[in-house]
């Protein structure tokens, strides 16, 4: 295992067996999220993107107590106008930028950023310690990294009502039921569930698991005819690798295929 880090609080980014490891490494303020952090993803992101090797990423938080409880307040009175807030650096956006696959580990807190955060990854699997809310509202605003749209998409807009309006958390429990999260464990169960998962996807076909990423992002902005032909399109892309050849070969051989991502 690797560990690409510049010895700053921050992003730790661990790379082992196809699979990243992002650590949202800020355990002392429940992993609150600077602006300096935010350009830290930023390079995080695009080190899995440019790394051929790197097939799933986690995202995690360092501790116990707190997965991430979003923008750190204190930094925000650090914008000197509306406009240069409005245009900041925004690490959900910069989650959004992974073409990989990703899994949020959610072992705690995830508050207002951390929130979008989460709901950034394309899986999110909780700890029964894990709180799920969108407290901006009792601050006097409300997200800006997603939260209403990803929030209605993954809860539905009732429910996501519910979480917007009062900014009262949710347990992992009732995540489960309202499909924030896809699964719930015990705290020490959490990262090797996740590596389970993330091992399972990176075994898979890596351009086919991209592309499938990428239909599933489109899918959900697009009208229904729209959405089928650009999945038709992408599967035509996907049929044309290599891989599918070789999927093809190990199935008639019957053997585990061999893939190598072109």
């Amino acid at each position: 295992m690797t560990a690409d880090t510049n010895g700053s609080i921050g992003f730790e980014l661990d790379r082992s067996a196809r699979v990243a490891t992002l650590t949202i490494d800020r355990p002392a303020k429940l992993n609150a999220v600077t602006p300096q952090m935010a350009r830290e993803l930023i390079r995080a992101v695009d080190a899995c993107n440019d790394d051929p090797g790197v097939r799933a990423v986690i995202v995690t938080g360092a501790g116990e107590r707190s997965f991430s409880v979003g923008s750190d307040i204190d930094a925000l009175d650090g914008y000197a106008t509306p406009w240069d807030f409005r245009n900041r650096t925004d690490y959900c956006d910069a989650l959004r930028c992974l073409r990989k696959p990703s899994i949020a580990a959610v072992n705690g807190y995830a508050l207002g950023g951390g929130l979008e955060t989460a709901l950034s990854c394309d899986i999110r699997i909780a700890a029964t310690t894990a709180r799920l809310g969108a407290p901006e509202v009792k601050l006097g605003w409300i997200g800006g990294g997603g939260m209403s749209a990803f929030l209605s998409r993954a809860a539905g807009p009732g429910n996501a009502a519910v979480m917007l309006m009062t900014g009262d958390p949710v347990d992992a429990e009732q995540a489960l039921r309202w499909h924030l999260v896809s699964d719930v464990t015990e705290p020490g169960e959490l990262l090797p569930r996740a590596r389970g998962l993330a091992a399972a996807i990176a075994a898979r076909a890596p351009i086919a698991v991209e592309t499938a990423k990428a239909n599933l992002r489109a899918a959900a902005s697009m009208p229904e005819e729209e959405a089928l032909r650009y999945e038709r399109d992408l599967q035509t892309v996907c049929f044309a690798t290599e891989d599918a050849q070789e999927g093809r070969r190990a199935f008639a051989e019957k053997r585990a295929p061999v893939f190598r991502r072109r």
